[in-house]
């Protein structure tokens, strides 16, 4: 095997391929990156029985072949080759990466042991890249980090004829955004997959600037996988398995009582006022027509307290959020105001979720689908 190719162009690629590989696999060979020869240059691809990464890239090709090589130390060579053509080449065993006067010599893998990599030919539909990457960015802060209730450890995406939603929960709080979705011209049933949040957040960084992203959903050889597609780069992931809480019924279709704040103002006096708080503890919101006060109490350390402008719709309220997990709905809503409801509940003594929402200005609702449900915390008495 034997080829040349640009030095940013094969960099980028094979830090793609390896991107969504673990830092720990569980067989060595599946840290490997495969390289084949095509009839347009090469294509590259990692895989590791759960995501697998595929692109493909221009370069001039001498002799054809197929390699496997650590997919890490290749990416952290290629990153760093002095800026002259990628000069690739196979000796028995061995592979010769030369760039410029740097000279770095491989031992390949075992190419024969390495599996399939899955293809994906379901129906599929076209995403704006831009506004999926936004999407996953606003919902997969919501999903859970613990791997003991795996369902909820994923971004739910439901499909409809116009729309894809994307969902996330780990039981405090729940995100939601549509954006538009084509299909084509069929118009099937609704189709839900629920897609590993780590896995998606990287893909939404990864085709954030594509155009569009194409995304079809299959089941082959009782595995359900789901293949996002842009710039000749393609990944697949397994869903994972089991039923999503149905989450969604847990927002109000209308709230009459609520507060709209500066977004930048909020986060600003949250991030102060937090910085007395003891681990895990809530900051006290005291919403009133005069304002908004937020007051970490409770710690003998230190107590801070702030007060910020805020135009109250409806009667006077207290609630206690966790900072972090307000600050997180927060940063993903992208309007210069937010709109913080106030839910009821049946037992007067128990507050209900506090939905955020976007505001474009004092007295107007964002244009924008996001919605953030968050639970409070008792209130200390």
């Amino acid at each position: 095997m034997k080829f040349q190719a640009n030095r940013d162009v094969f960099s980028e690629a094979v830090s793609f391929a390896v991107k969504l590989l673990p830092q720990r696999t569980t067989l060595p060979i599946l840290s490997g990156v495969l390289i084949e020869t095509t009839d347009n240059g090469l294509q590259l691809s990692s895989f590791d029985y759960e995501v697998s990464a595929q692109t493909e890239i221009a370069a001039q090709v001498e002799e054809p072949g197929r390699v496997l090589v650590s997919g890490r130390l290749l990416a952290e060579i290629a990153s760093k080759l002095p800026n002259a053509p990628v000069q690739f080449s196979t000796e028995e065993s061995k592979i010769v990466v030369r760039a410029g006067s740097a000279n770095f010599t491989l031992l390949s893998m075992p190419v024969e042991e390495y599996p399939s990599i899955p293809q994906v030919s379901g129906e599929a539909g076209l995403v704006p890249a831009e506004e999926f990457a936004e999407a996953v960015a606003q919902v997969g802060v919501a999903a859970s980090r613990d791997d003991v209730t795996p369902v909820i450890t994923g971004v739910q995406l439901e499909v409809g004829d116009n729309t894809l939603g994307l969902v996330a929960t780990d039981r405090y709080r729940v995100a939601v955004r549509e954006i538009d979705w084509d299909n084509g011209t069929t118009s099937g049933e609704p189709v839900t997959a629920l897609v590993p949040a780590r896995t998606l957040t990287e893909i939404g960084k990864t085709f954030g600037h594509s155009g569009n992203v194409s995304i079809s959903i299959t089941n082959r050889d009782d595995r359900e996988l789901i293949a996002f597609t842009a710039d000749r780069k393609t990944v697949t992931s397994l869903l994972i398995k089991g039923n999503f809480p149905p989450v969604r019924r847990l927002f109000p279709e209308q709230v009459d009582n609520y507060a709209v704040v500066n977004t930048a103002e909020l986060i600003e006096a949250t991030r102060r006022v937090a910085l007395v708080l003891e681990r895990e503890a809530a900051l006290r919101y005291t919403f009133t027509a005069d304002g908004l006060t937020l007051e970490a109490i409770g710690s003998e350390q230190a107590q801070a307290s702030e007060s910020i402008d805020a135009l109250l719709t409806g009667q006077e309220t207290v609630v206690s959020l966790k900072p972090q997990f307000l600050l997180d709905g927060l940063g993903a809503v992208h309007s210069e105001f937010v709109r913080i409801s106030f839910t009821k509940t049946e037992n007067p003594n128990k507050p209900g979720p506090v939905l955020i929402t976007s505001q474009t200005s004092k007295d107007q609702a964002g244009a924008d689908s996001y919605k953030y449900l968050l639970q409070p915390n008792l209130l200390l008495r």
